[in-house]
């Protein structure tokens, strides 16, 4: 299969037969390999020379998995699609004799789907697992299940540049300590030489999709430098296509041309960006130049330091991208590219110090994506739980993406792949635009249908966020990408069953505009997104409010299908990117409306009304006028919940029967209740009762026998102890009934004056002897003179004390030496000599 002499000219040459050895012995094995040593290009060849059938080599990006299969066919002198094919979506050059065939990870995915055990492949290459790419990590999984349980001969090659290679090969392994095996190619054989170039002055880190412009500026600067300075080609990673727009304005290069390389573009633009042409070029490019690719004639990498990761709001279901600092992994593999045919230069916009404070790897994209796919096709395949994965899918998000799936009918109840979710699978699109699709062709027609799938799949964007406008623009032409969305168009509906692509009879949704025709298959798409007009913006289905840009053509819209919506961070409403327009009689045949009848306690009052709602949108409202009273009296429970006991009229009467019940409690315990305040408002209807029911309003509650309430809510067993064990008042040796203080339920408070004490010995105790009562002894004046719980240490220690302080202060009252001899009383000694009765 190689060409004679073909292994020496690449480093990776050397450990080819290594590779092959590893695995006859273990069947599967990891090839750890910098950039340029030839993994993507040489091995495959050799696997196809070693093995009988064919061999899969899986790329996570079309433009990789196109050139590769251009550059190895060139290596045997033939045209793609004999010896060497590719398959990408929507493409494929391959034939019968094709012994290597190159596929995006995602065609490999439903390749598996559809034949589990891959007939005719003896072999499959997953380059580049460094990306940890949700699809690879998920196509890796499959691979191994599939060679475990039903291929043993099958042979699994995980190719990567920088991921730890001992973590990758236990996973390949046939288990714990049986690692698979480990080959390392030896470094480019063309020197790299690194500048670091920081802005001259600090730049605004990236925040959500914007990008200081002064950095900008600065790689412009560093391109110009680099033609000044040095040979070659050059190529510029930058984060996205809107800073690649902004370099490129900033760029006026005589003798040199500008290409661009991004992932949007068609396969002819991309193809284009890959060729050497006639004079001097600077590519600007994002990552999916990072691996894979080989741009002939660089030999200059000017590098940003910026990427573009997947980011998703799990709460709200909008997904969208974050601009991150590119971690030492991905910076790596950038400054290779500048190596891989001859000594190279990469000029990196940041210090020494700050690429010490990069992160080693990107994250895992299964710890930071949408991961409906991820469960759809898990689904079809099996159990999560079994699959084996480097990283587990993170629980919260994978319960929403299965949710997701359960509201769009492709998962059942009970989490198992319905008919229209393997359906789906097959179309090679997200689920959401695969269900949209499947849909909508019935109600709209298939060519429309799968245009306004491709339109928002392929991220087409026009000038503004109406969604039917760029749809008109790129049936024109003028819009950026039209000729990928007219193929990728055209492949949806190829990928139709045919009972699916028959357009409804006439006075049908079949006959709609195509304004709404865009809106209809959107709002299949996104059905949380179905948004009607609320005051400035529009409320949603999902609970999401949107809001438009300044100028925007959907401000006349009363209803809403979202497509693309961001929300900046600390914003209420989320801004709307690409919508169409509906009605509601379409937005009812997305989701069907449900009339249910509401009884709550909102604003001070019970509210009882019959809604009509598409999920969170409310649609039309009217009172009930006899709500159901159990009902009612939950509703008015839940406003105590909320608002606490202070709306209800709780007198000192109510306070006193409390704070005894609760002293009962403190030495007794059960089955004295708890009535504090918590307690009391957690479960209001345990002894309001059917009170709860006649209650409308706060005035209301306000009107409530609470204390009455309570005194009914009281046990049985203990109520008629209530006043034995935490009585009201006591009995004080001077003839008086003196109220108890209950406030401090495990210290009960008698105030009285010092002379009523007397002869008084030990003192009170309240519920049956176990609570020992404080007495506060005032002076005759009403003052605190003692506290005490030990009448009869006070007698004796404290008592001298007071009466020498306070006898010549009162003259007219007794203060006996021997208090406990003497007669108790209330009155003065005058008064008790003329015999007046105590006040």
């Amino acid at each position: 299969m190689l060409p004679p002499g073909l292994l020496d000219t690449l480093p990776v040459g050397a450990v080819v037969p290594d590779l092959l050895d590893a695995l006859e012995r273990s069947g599967t094995a990891v090839l750890q390999a910098p950039p340029g040593t030839g993994k993507t290009t040489l091995v495959p060849l050799a696997l196809a020379g070693a093995l009988p059938g064919r061999v899969l080599v899986a790329e996570p990006r079309r433009v990789a998995a196109r050139a590769a299969a251009a550059r190895m066919a060139a290596l045997l002198g033939e045209e793609v699609g004999g010896t060497v094919g590719y398959a990408v979506r929507g493409e494929r050059r391959a034939g019968p004799g094709t012994r290597v065939e190159v596929v995006t990870t995602g065609l490999l995915l439903r390749r598996l789907l559809s034949a589990e055990d891959l007939p005719g492949v003896s072999a499959v290459l997953l380059d580049e697992v460094h990306e940890r790419q949700v699809e690879l990590d998920l196509a890796m999984a499959f691979c191994l299940q599939a060679r475990r349980l039903l291929r043993e001969d099958l042979r699994i090659v995980a190719a990567s540049a920088t991921l730890a290679a001992d973590r990758l090969a236990a996973l390949l392994g046939d288990g714990p300590g049986t690692p698979a095996p480990v080959v390392r190619a030896t470094a480019p054989v063309h020197p790299l030489h690194v500048r670091w170039c920081p802005p001259p002055r600090p730049v605004r880190p990236p925040e959500g999709l914007r990008v200081d412009p002064a950095l900008l500026e600065h790689v412009a600067a560093l391109v110009r430098e680099a033609v000044a300075e040095l040979d070659g080609d050059v190529l510029v990673f930058l984060p996205g296509a809107g800073e690649i727009a902004a370099v490129q304005r900033r760029l006026a290069l005589p003798g040199v041309d500008v290409a661009v390389l991004t992932g949007g573009l068609g396969s002819r633009e991309q193809d284009a960006a890959l060729r050497p042409g006639p004079r001097r070029r600077v590519v600007l490019a994002t990552a999916v130049a990072e691996s894979s690719l080989t741009v002939p004639g660089v030999r200059v990498v000017v590098d940003s330091g910026l990427a573009r990761v997947p980011r998703v709001d799990h709460a709200r279901g909008l997904a969208g991208l974050d601009t991150v600092r590119v971690s030492r992994a991905g910076a790596e593999q950038r400054a290779g590219r500048a190596a891989r045919e001859a000594p190279g230069t990469v000029l990196r916009a940041w210090s020494p110090a700050d690429h010490a404070l990069l992160v080693p790897e990107p994250a895992p994209g299964i710890a930071t994506s949408d991961l409906t796919a991820f469960a759809l096709l898990a689904a079809c395949w099996g159990e999560v739980a079994d699959l084996p994965l480097l990283d587990r899918p993170p629980a919260g998000p994978l319960a929403a993406a299965r949710q997701v799936l359960r509201d769009l009918g492709l998962l059942d109840a009970a989490g198992a792949v319905t008919p229209a979710g393997r359906a789906a699978a097959e179309v090679g699109a997200h689920p959401r635009l695969a269900r949209a699709l499947l849909d909508g062709a019935p109600l709209v027609g298939a060519a429309r249908a799968a245009e306004v799938v491709a339109l928002v799949g392929e991220d087409v964007r026009g000038r503004d966020d109406d969604l039917v406008a760029t749809w008109r623009a790129a049936r024109a032409g003028r819009a950026p990408g039209a000729e990928q969305w007219r193929r990728e168009a055209r492949r949806l509906c190829a990928s139709l069953p045919a009972r699916s692509a028959a357009t409804s009879p006439d006075g049908s949704p079949g006959d709609l505009p195509d304004d709404l025709a865009a809106g209809l298959v959107t709002a299949l798409a996104f059905p949380e997104r179905i948004a009607l007009r609320r005051g400035a913006g529009w409320a949603s289905t999902g609970g999401t409010r949107f809001e438009a840009g300044p100028g925007s053509a959907l401000e006349g819209a009363t209803w809403l299908a979202v497509a693309v919506a961001d929300r900046a961070p600390g914003r209420a409403s989320a801004r709307v990117r690409a919508a169409a327009p509906l009605d509601e009689d379409l937005a009812r045949t997305v989701v069907t409306p449900v009339a249910v009848d509401e009884v709550a306690w909102r604003d001070g009052d019970v509210v009882a009304r019959r809604v009509e709602r598409l999920g969170e949108l409310e649609l039309s409202t009217r009172p009930l006028a006899d709500p159901p009273p159990e009902r009612v009296a939950a509703a008015v429970a839940d406003g105590l919940r909320r608002e606490g006991l202070g709306v209800l009229r709780l007198d000192g009467a109510v306070r006193s029967l409390r704070q005894r019940v609760a002293c009962c409690r403190a030495a007794l315990g059960e089955p004295w209740p708890d009535w504090s305040d918590e307690a009391l408002a957690a479960d209001p209807a345990r002894w309001l009762g059917p009170q709860l029911t006649r209650v409308r309003s706060r005035a209301d509650l306000r009107r409530l026998d609470a204390g009455g309430a309570l005194r009914r809510a009281l046990p049985w067993e203990v109520a008629a102890r209530l006043d034995e064990l935490a009585p009201e008042a006591l009995a004080v040796p001077s003839g008086r009934r003196v109220a108890l203080d209950y406030a401090d339920p495990a210290a009960p408070v008698l105030s009285l004056k010092l002379q009523e004490a007397f002869g008084w010995r030990t003192g009170p105790r309240v519920a049956g002897g176990r609570v020992a009562v404080v007495v506060h002894l005032l002076s005759p004046a009403g003052r605190p003179l003692a506290v005490t719980a030990d009448l009869e240490s006070f007698w004796r220690n404290g008592y001298p004390g007071v009466r020498s302080e306070n006898r010549g202060r009162y003259p007219k009252h007794p203060w006996p030496e021997d208090p406990l001899a003497a007669e108790p009383t209330a009155r003065t000694s005058a008064a008790l000599r003329r015999g007046t009765p105590p006040r």
